[in-house]
């Protein structure tokens, strides 16, 4: 099996890459780590149930409120993308 290239491809539409700006990534994982983090610390409280008591807490508000401080640490890290997108976009305006 013999695969020929093609020499001469159409002409088409350039493809030009353009990268994102600053902080759109830390924006987006952010953003995903908010939303994700008291989620997972309820899935862990429920999974472990409400006969254990840890810290004098039930696992499901005690797992609850350590997913509500990760999604605030996430929530900080959104606004850093933002504020690094915003402190770039005043230096390449023209």
């Amino acid at each position: 099996m013999t695969t020929e290239l093609e020499t001469n491809p159409e002409k088409g539409r350039p493809i030009r890459l353009t990268p994102v700006p600053p902080g759109v990534w830390l924006v987006i994982i952010g953003a995903g780590v908010t939303v994700l983090g008291p989620l997972f610390g309820f899935l862990i409280g429920t999974i472990l149930g409400t006969e254990a008591k840890a810290l004098g807490l039930s696992p499901i508000f005690l797992f609850l409120f350590l997913g509500f401080l990760i999604g605030g640490v996430g929530l900080g890290i959104v606004l850093l993308g933002i504020r690094r997108i915003l402190r770039n976009r005043k230096t390449t305006a023209h």
